[in-house]
């Protein structure tokens, strides 16, 4: 770190000018992110997109759906309401282009009482979606005989972006005064305060500009705009806090080079640790070949990255420049001292009593996580979106008047060798029919047969060779037969989030067949969605858990220090989601009740995993570098605990202020992310750094730097040999 940190300071005017260059061009880019954005990031390669893609190219099925709902206003008849519903949708099928619309009728059951709906087709989304959909608004806000609401997946995903912007202007508006209080409380003077909240700021729109090129190889998802400003100003804020600490102390007594480089060599170091875990923590989603999960991490990385590039070459730039200005415009006189030696006494308190402190911290985080075991996970949907948007009134009004909540529809496409009208091949999607009427969970069966009243293909074929029938069959044969393939839906008699539901198309995924078997449907789905996590998060865990130890390893030449770390952080992480089970699926606390997002347990994992590894890195840097000074492992423990506590306590504070500025926005996972995050660091920060860590370094003594003392030794006698 010694040549790095020369280099550095050499280069630091060089690197001031380079990053002003970065904000400017990157920070035009940020600003366009958001309209590259769209989508849940809920998509994947696989089975029921490729079933998607044949419905839309065999069987006329519709790209993209808007549903308008329809409300009759008093004093309007049936038959009114019906006509102007009609004229409507005409009207809107001309103004925007659309393929085909569904015009509710009496007989198609599209109408239930004074509420309608009707459904309006797009073959492709050629990008022009939003006007298409204005242009339909405007019709709405003519009518005077009925209210027009629209709703449906292009909507809800523009509404969902909305949604996501205005949930970070409020978390910033939050976060950001109340971090610039706890800063102007850990350093008591305003410039000192300002510079990291100026590096987080930086740090978050050079990426938002970075990230806005990877959008013509990958679809991003609107939640990108939520986790790269959480992640990036929390970490960069974090840097920043350590990094200024340390010059603050070095340029006491030492001039402005010395102590810039002595800063870069101590602190700069546990920033590329610190880093390094995070961006790991990250890299393990990767894994999972889910849209989101995939913009999360490579979103996560790109903001880690530029989290550490910034504090190791921005950072020391503005304090070479600064030198001894850092401490101007003081607000606050606050004693270092003091605070010390608070920390050191409830450190030496803690250290008194070591077996007790660790069983109370055990049974504190064991209680915690009980409610694990009742965590029912669940794919985000339209109730994701806050309730005060058109979309989402509509959307539930929709699903409570003209759905049932308790089916499920499962789409199978057959593709035979040859033509589906071959007898062969009918005779055997009969059988195939068959079977799936037979099926115990099925409740209907929707295909050729039930369309033309037929029981067997032999009676199917003299219908179809039989010539003055042909005309009138060839409607329901077109529905359902194009070429080799066929269509049958299948409704289960089962919610289509349900266990049930997904292990029906796990068995018939499985099932063998004389034909090439493509299955969609929203419960085939939420099967991929739900195996795809389950069966690849392991692979990132273990990549995860086996870097972090190595990582921790090689940084604090510890064998047992690594390992404590990773399980104490398993600990309160499981802990965490115990409390979150607790706070939204029961809905305590004034919470709205609701299910966990699948994602969360994968997101805050990955997250707060190398998150919480800052302070383990930070505060047992300092403990190592007093362990190397005087080789007392109760001193360096208590010493370490006394020289950061104060500055770990501010960061994790800051950190739970940045995150959980996000449990007052309206998108759920997000407010979910947010509480998870906060929660997680509160843990960390509070019962395992100030009661489990020093615990069990005074129970494990010198056994904490097995690794490190075996080397120091081996490296003291080789020196001995040499003289």
């Amino acid at each position: 770190m010694n040549r790095v940190a020369n280099a550095l300071y050499a280069s630091r005017k060089i690197l001031l000018v380079l990053w002003i260059i970065l904000i400017i061009g990157f920070g035009f880019y940020a600003a366009k992110l958001p309209s590259v954005l769209g989508g849940n990031g809920f998509e994947m390669k696989g089975m029921y997109k490729d079933t998607e893609q044949l419905l839309v190219d065999k069987f006329d099925v519709s790209e993209a759906q808007i549903i308008v709902l329809f409300e009759k206003k008093d004093g309007v008849s049936d038959s009114k309401f019906q006509q102007t519903i009609a004229q409507y949708m005409q009207k809107a099928k001309d103004k925007s282009d659309a393929s085909k619309v569904d015009i509710p009728t009496a007989s198609n059951k599209m109408i239930k009482g004074s509420t309608a709906y009707g459904i309006i087709h797009f073959n492709h989304d050629d990008g022009t979606m939003d006007k298409r959909v204005e242009k339909i608004r405007t019709l709405s806000s003519e009518e005077k005989e009925m209210s027009v609401k629209l709703t449906g997946g292009p909507i809800i995903e523009k509404d969902m972006n909305t949604a996501s912007q205005a949930d970070l202007a409020k978390a910033e508006a939050i976060g950001i005064p109340v971090a610039l209080v706890v800063l102007l409380l850990a350093f008591g003077g305003v410039v000192a305060a300002a510079i990291p909240l100026m590096i987080g700021i930086v740090t978050v729109v050079t990426t938002m500009g970075v990230v806005y090129f990877f959008h013509p190889y990958t679809e991003l998802s609107i939640f990108i705009l939520n986790v790269i400003p959480m992640i990036g100003l929390a970490l960069s804020i974090d840097f920043a806090l350590l990094f200024i600490n340390r010059f603050k102390e070095e340029i006491q007594t030492k001039s402005v080079e010395q102590a810039i480089k002595i800063t870069i060599q101590t602190a700069g170091r546990s920033v590329i640790f610190s880093g390094l875990c995070v961006f790991i923590g990250l890299a393990g989603m990767l894994f999972i070949q889910v849209d989101i999960f995939q913009n999360v991490a490579l979103g996560g990385m790109a903001v880690v990255f530029i989290a550490v590039f910034s504090a190791l070459t921005l950072l020391p730039s503005i304090l070479a420049i600064l030198g001894t200005r850092i401490n101007r415009l003081r607000i606050l006189k606050i004693s270092e001292q003091g605070g010390q030696s608070r920390w050191r006494s409830f450190a030496t308190f803690v250290m008194k009593k070591p077996v007790t402190m660790t069983i109370v911290s055990l049974i504190i985080l064991l209680v915690a996580l009980i409610p694990v075991r009742d965590m029912h996970l669940e794919i985000p949907s339209s109730e994701a979106l806050p309730t005060k948007y058109e979309s989402r009134q509509a959307f539930d009004t929709y699903n409570d008047t003209f759905t049932n909540k308790n089916t499920a529809d499962v789409y199978f496409v057959l593709e035979a060798k040859q033509d589906m009208l071959n007898e062969k091949s009918l005779k055997n999607a009969f059988t195939f029919i068959k079977q799936l009427k037979e099926d115990s969970l099925v409740k209907q069966v929707d295909s050729i047969s039930t369309a033309l009243n037929v029981k067997s293909s032999d009676q199917l074929q003299a219908m179809l060779e039989n010539p003055q029938i042909t005309a009138q069959t060839k409607p329901a044969v077109d529905s359902f037969i194009n070429g080799h393939y066929m269509l049958i839906k299948a409704t289960l008699d089962t919610d289509q989030n349900s266990d049930q539901a997904k292990d029906f198309v796990r068995k018939w995924k499985k099932k063998r067949s004389p034909f090439t078997v493509h299955i969609g449907g929203y419960p085939k789905f939420e099967q991929e969605i739900f195996d795809e996590i389950y069966e690849k998060a392991p692979y990132g865990l273990a990549l995860v858990l086996f870097s972090t130890y190595v990582i921790l390893m090689i940084a604090f030449r510890s064998v047992l220090i690594p390992l404590k770390a990773i399980i104490m952080n398993i600990l309160s992480l499981t802990a965490t989601f115990g409390l979150l089970v607790w706070l939204f699926q029961n809905g305590h606390l004034g919470l709205t009740q609701s299910n966990i997002a699948l994602v969360l347990p994968v997101f805050v994992f990955g997250l707060v995993f190398g998150l919480s590894m800052d302070y383990e890195v930070f505060l047992i840097s300092r403990i190592h570098e007093v362990y190397y000074q005087t080789r007392d492992n109760n001193v360096a423990t208590v010493e370490g605990l006394a020289s950061t506590s104060k500055i770990i306590t501010s960061a994790a504070l800051i950190m739970i202020v940045i995150t959980g500025a996000f449990a007052f926005t309206d998108v759920t996972p997000v407010k979910q992310m947010g509480v998870g995050i906060a929660l997680a660091i509160f843990i960390d920060a509070t019962i395992v750094r100030m009661l489990l860590v020093p615990s069990l370094m005074k129970l494990l003594g010198d056994a904490n730097w097995w690794f490190f003392t075996k080397k120091r030794d081996k490296s003291s006698s080789n020196e001995q040999l040499k003289s």
